[in-house]
C-alpha cells in the first residue's frame, strides 16, 4: 500500500473502543471479529493453560488467526484473578460473554459485577436459548437453532427425503454473530446519546427465528405451513434452483424475475415456456427441459454464456475455486498474511463494508504468547504485583 493510499483508508468506525472477550469459538467469537475488523480493540480473555480443563482452542487460522487482537490469560474461579478481570472492566468499553445463563455471576464477572466498576459498560450475554425461557440451560450448537426456528425444515432434502445438512454454519454466523455485533453496535450509539450502558440478552435462536421471519409471518397472517417447494425461494418452480452440467459440476439458477426469466429461456430456446414461469402444472415439464439443456455443456461455459446475458446464474464453486473467483479476488478478497510460526499465508480479508483498510500483509499474533503482563500494567499493576499473580497461577 502506498502512503497515499493509507491516508486515504477510512478510520475504523470502532477506533478506541475496547471490548474484552471471554469466549474461544462459536457466535461470540464471531461477533468480536466483526467488532474488530471495525477497529475495536479485542482482548480475547482465556483461562491460565494448567486451569484450562476443557477449554476449547481453535486452530491457528480460525477466525482470521485473531488478527488485530490482543490475549490475556486469567483464572477466574481465585479471587485475585477475578480481579484482576475486574480491573481490566474499568477501562472497557464492551464485556462479550457465552457461558451459560448464569455462570458469570457465579464467578463474579456478571454485569452487575462489572457495571459496579463501570457503569457505562455494554454487558453482551450470548446464548444458545438466551438468559430466560425454558431451555436457557439446554445445551445446542448451529444444526439445533436452525431446526428449531424452521429453516431446517424450509431448506431441501437429501436423497432420503431428510433435511440436508447447511453448508455454513448460518446460526452462528449471522443468527449469533451479526446479531450480536448489531447489538453491540447500536448499544454503544445509544450510549453516546444517553450515557447509560445496558446488559445485551443474545440469544441465537431468536436471532434464527428472525432469519425465518419472512416465512413465519406469512404462517402468522395466513395459516400456511412454508416448507420445500412452497415458495419461489423453496423450489417451487423451474426458475430458482440448481443444475447439473456436463463435467458433473453445478450451476445456481434464480431468474425470479419475469425478464430474467424471459432471457434465461431465450438463451435455452425455450421461448416457449417464457409465460409458463409460475404455471404449476408446467414445472415438472420445465425443470427437466432446463435439465437436459444444461447438462449439453460444462458449467464454466454455461457461466461464460448466460451470466453476462442476465440470466441470474452463477456457478456452485468449491471452496478451492470460491477463493480463486475473479470476482472476490478482483474486490481484494484474498489478503496476505504473516503468522509467527506458520509464516507467509493467505486469509480472507475484512470483507464487510466499511471496515478500516489493515495493514498488508495482516500480521497474525503468537498464540503461544499474552499480552497479560503489558494489559494488567496498562490497569495500574507494577512489577511486584505481577509477578506475584504469575507465581499464584491467577495469570499466565
Amino acid at each position: 500500500m502506498t502512503s497515499s493510499e493509507a491516508q486515504a483508508a477510512p478510520a475504523g468506525a470502532l477506533d478506541g473502543v475496547r471490548v474484552l472477550d471471554l469466549s474461544s469459538v462459536g457466535p461470540a467469537a464471531r461477533a468480536t471479529r466483526l467488532l474488530a475488523d471495525y477497529g475495536a480493540e479485542v482482548v480475547k480473555v482465556g483461562p491460565v493453560p494448567r486451569r484450562a480443563g476443557a477449554a476449547t482452542v481453535p486452530p491457528a487460522y480460525a477466525y482470521s488467526g485473531h488478527r488485530g487482537m490482543r490475549r490475556v490469560l486469567l483464572d477466574l474461579k481465585c479471587d485475585s484473578g477475578r480481579d484482576a478481570f475486574l480491573d481490566l472492566a474499568r477501562g472497557a468499553d464492551v464485556v462479550v460473554e457465552s457461558f451459560r445463563p448464569g455462570v458469570v455471576d457465579r464467578l463474579g464477572i456478571g454485569h452487575g459485577a462489572v457495571r459496579a466498576v463501570n457503569e457505562g459498560v455494554v454487558y453482551c450475554s450470548t446464548s444458545g436459548y438466551g438468559q430466560s425461557g425454558p431451555r436457557r440451560n439446554w445445551a445446542g450448537h448451529d444444526l439445533n437453532y436452525l431446526a428449531v426456528s424452521g429453516y431446517l425444515h424450509c431448506s431441501g432434502r437429501d436423497a432420503g427425503g431428510v433435511p440436508a445438512l447447511p453448508g455454513a454454519t448460518v446460526a452462528d454466523i449471522a443468527a449469533g454473530g451479526m446479531h450480536a455485533a448489531l447489538a453491540v453496535t447500536a448499544a454503544l450509539l445509544r450510549r453516546e446519546r444517553t450515557g447509560h450502558g445496558e446488559h445485551l440478552d443474545v440469544s441465537v435462536a431468536d436471532g434464527a427465528l428472525g432469519m425465518m421471519a419472512l416465512y413465519a409471518d406469512e404462517h402468522l397472517a395466513t395459516g400456511a405451513e412454508p416448507g420445500p417447494g412452497h415458495y419461489i425461494l423453496t423450489g417451487r418452480y423451474a426458475c430458482y434452483g440448481v443444475y447439473a452440467c456436463a463435467d458433473g459440476e453445478y450451476l445456481s439458477v434464480a431468474a425470479i424475475e419475469p425478464a430474467f426469466w424471459a432471457n434465461l429461456c431465450r438463451a435455452l430456446g425455450f421461448e416457449r415456456y417464457i409465460d409458463a414461469q409460475t404455471d404449476d402444472d408446467a414445472q415438472d415439464e420445465i425443470r427437466a427441459a432446463v435439465s437436459a439443456a444444461l447438462e449439453t455443456a460444462d458449467r464454466d461455459e454455461w457461466v461464460r454464456r448466460l451470466g453476462p446475458a442476465d440470466c441470474c446464474v452463477a456457478p456452485v464453486n468449491r471452496i478451492s475455486e470460491a477463493v480463486r473467483d475473479e470476482q472476490y479476488l478482483a474486490r481484494g478478497a484474498v489478503v496476505d498474511a504473516e503468522h509467527p510460526q506458520a509464516g507467509a499465508v493467505e486469509q480472507i480479508s475484512s470483507l464487510w463494508a466499511g471496515t478500516a483498510t489493515p495493514e498488508s500483509p495482516h500480521r497474525l499474533p503468537d498464540q503461544g504468547t499474552t499480552d497479560t503482563a503489558a494489559l494488567l500494567a496498562e490497569a495500574g499493576y507494577d512489577e511486584t504485583r505481577l509477578a506475584g499473580l504469575t507465581a499464584e497461577g491467577a495469570i499466565a
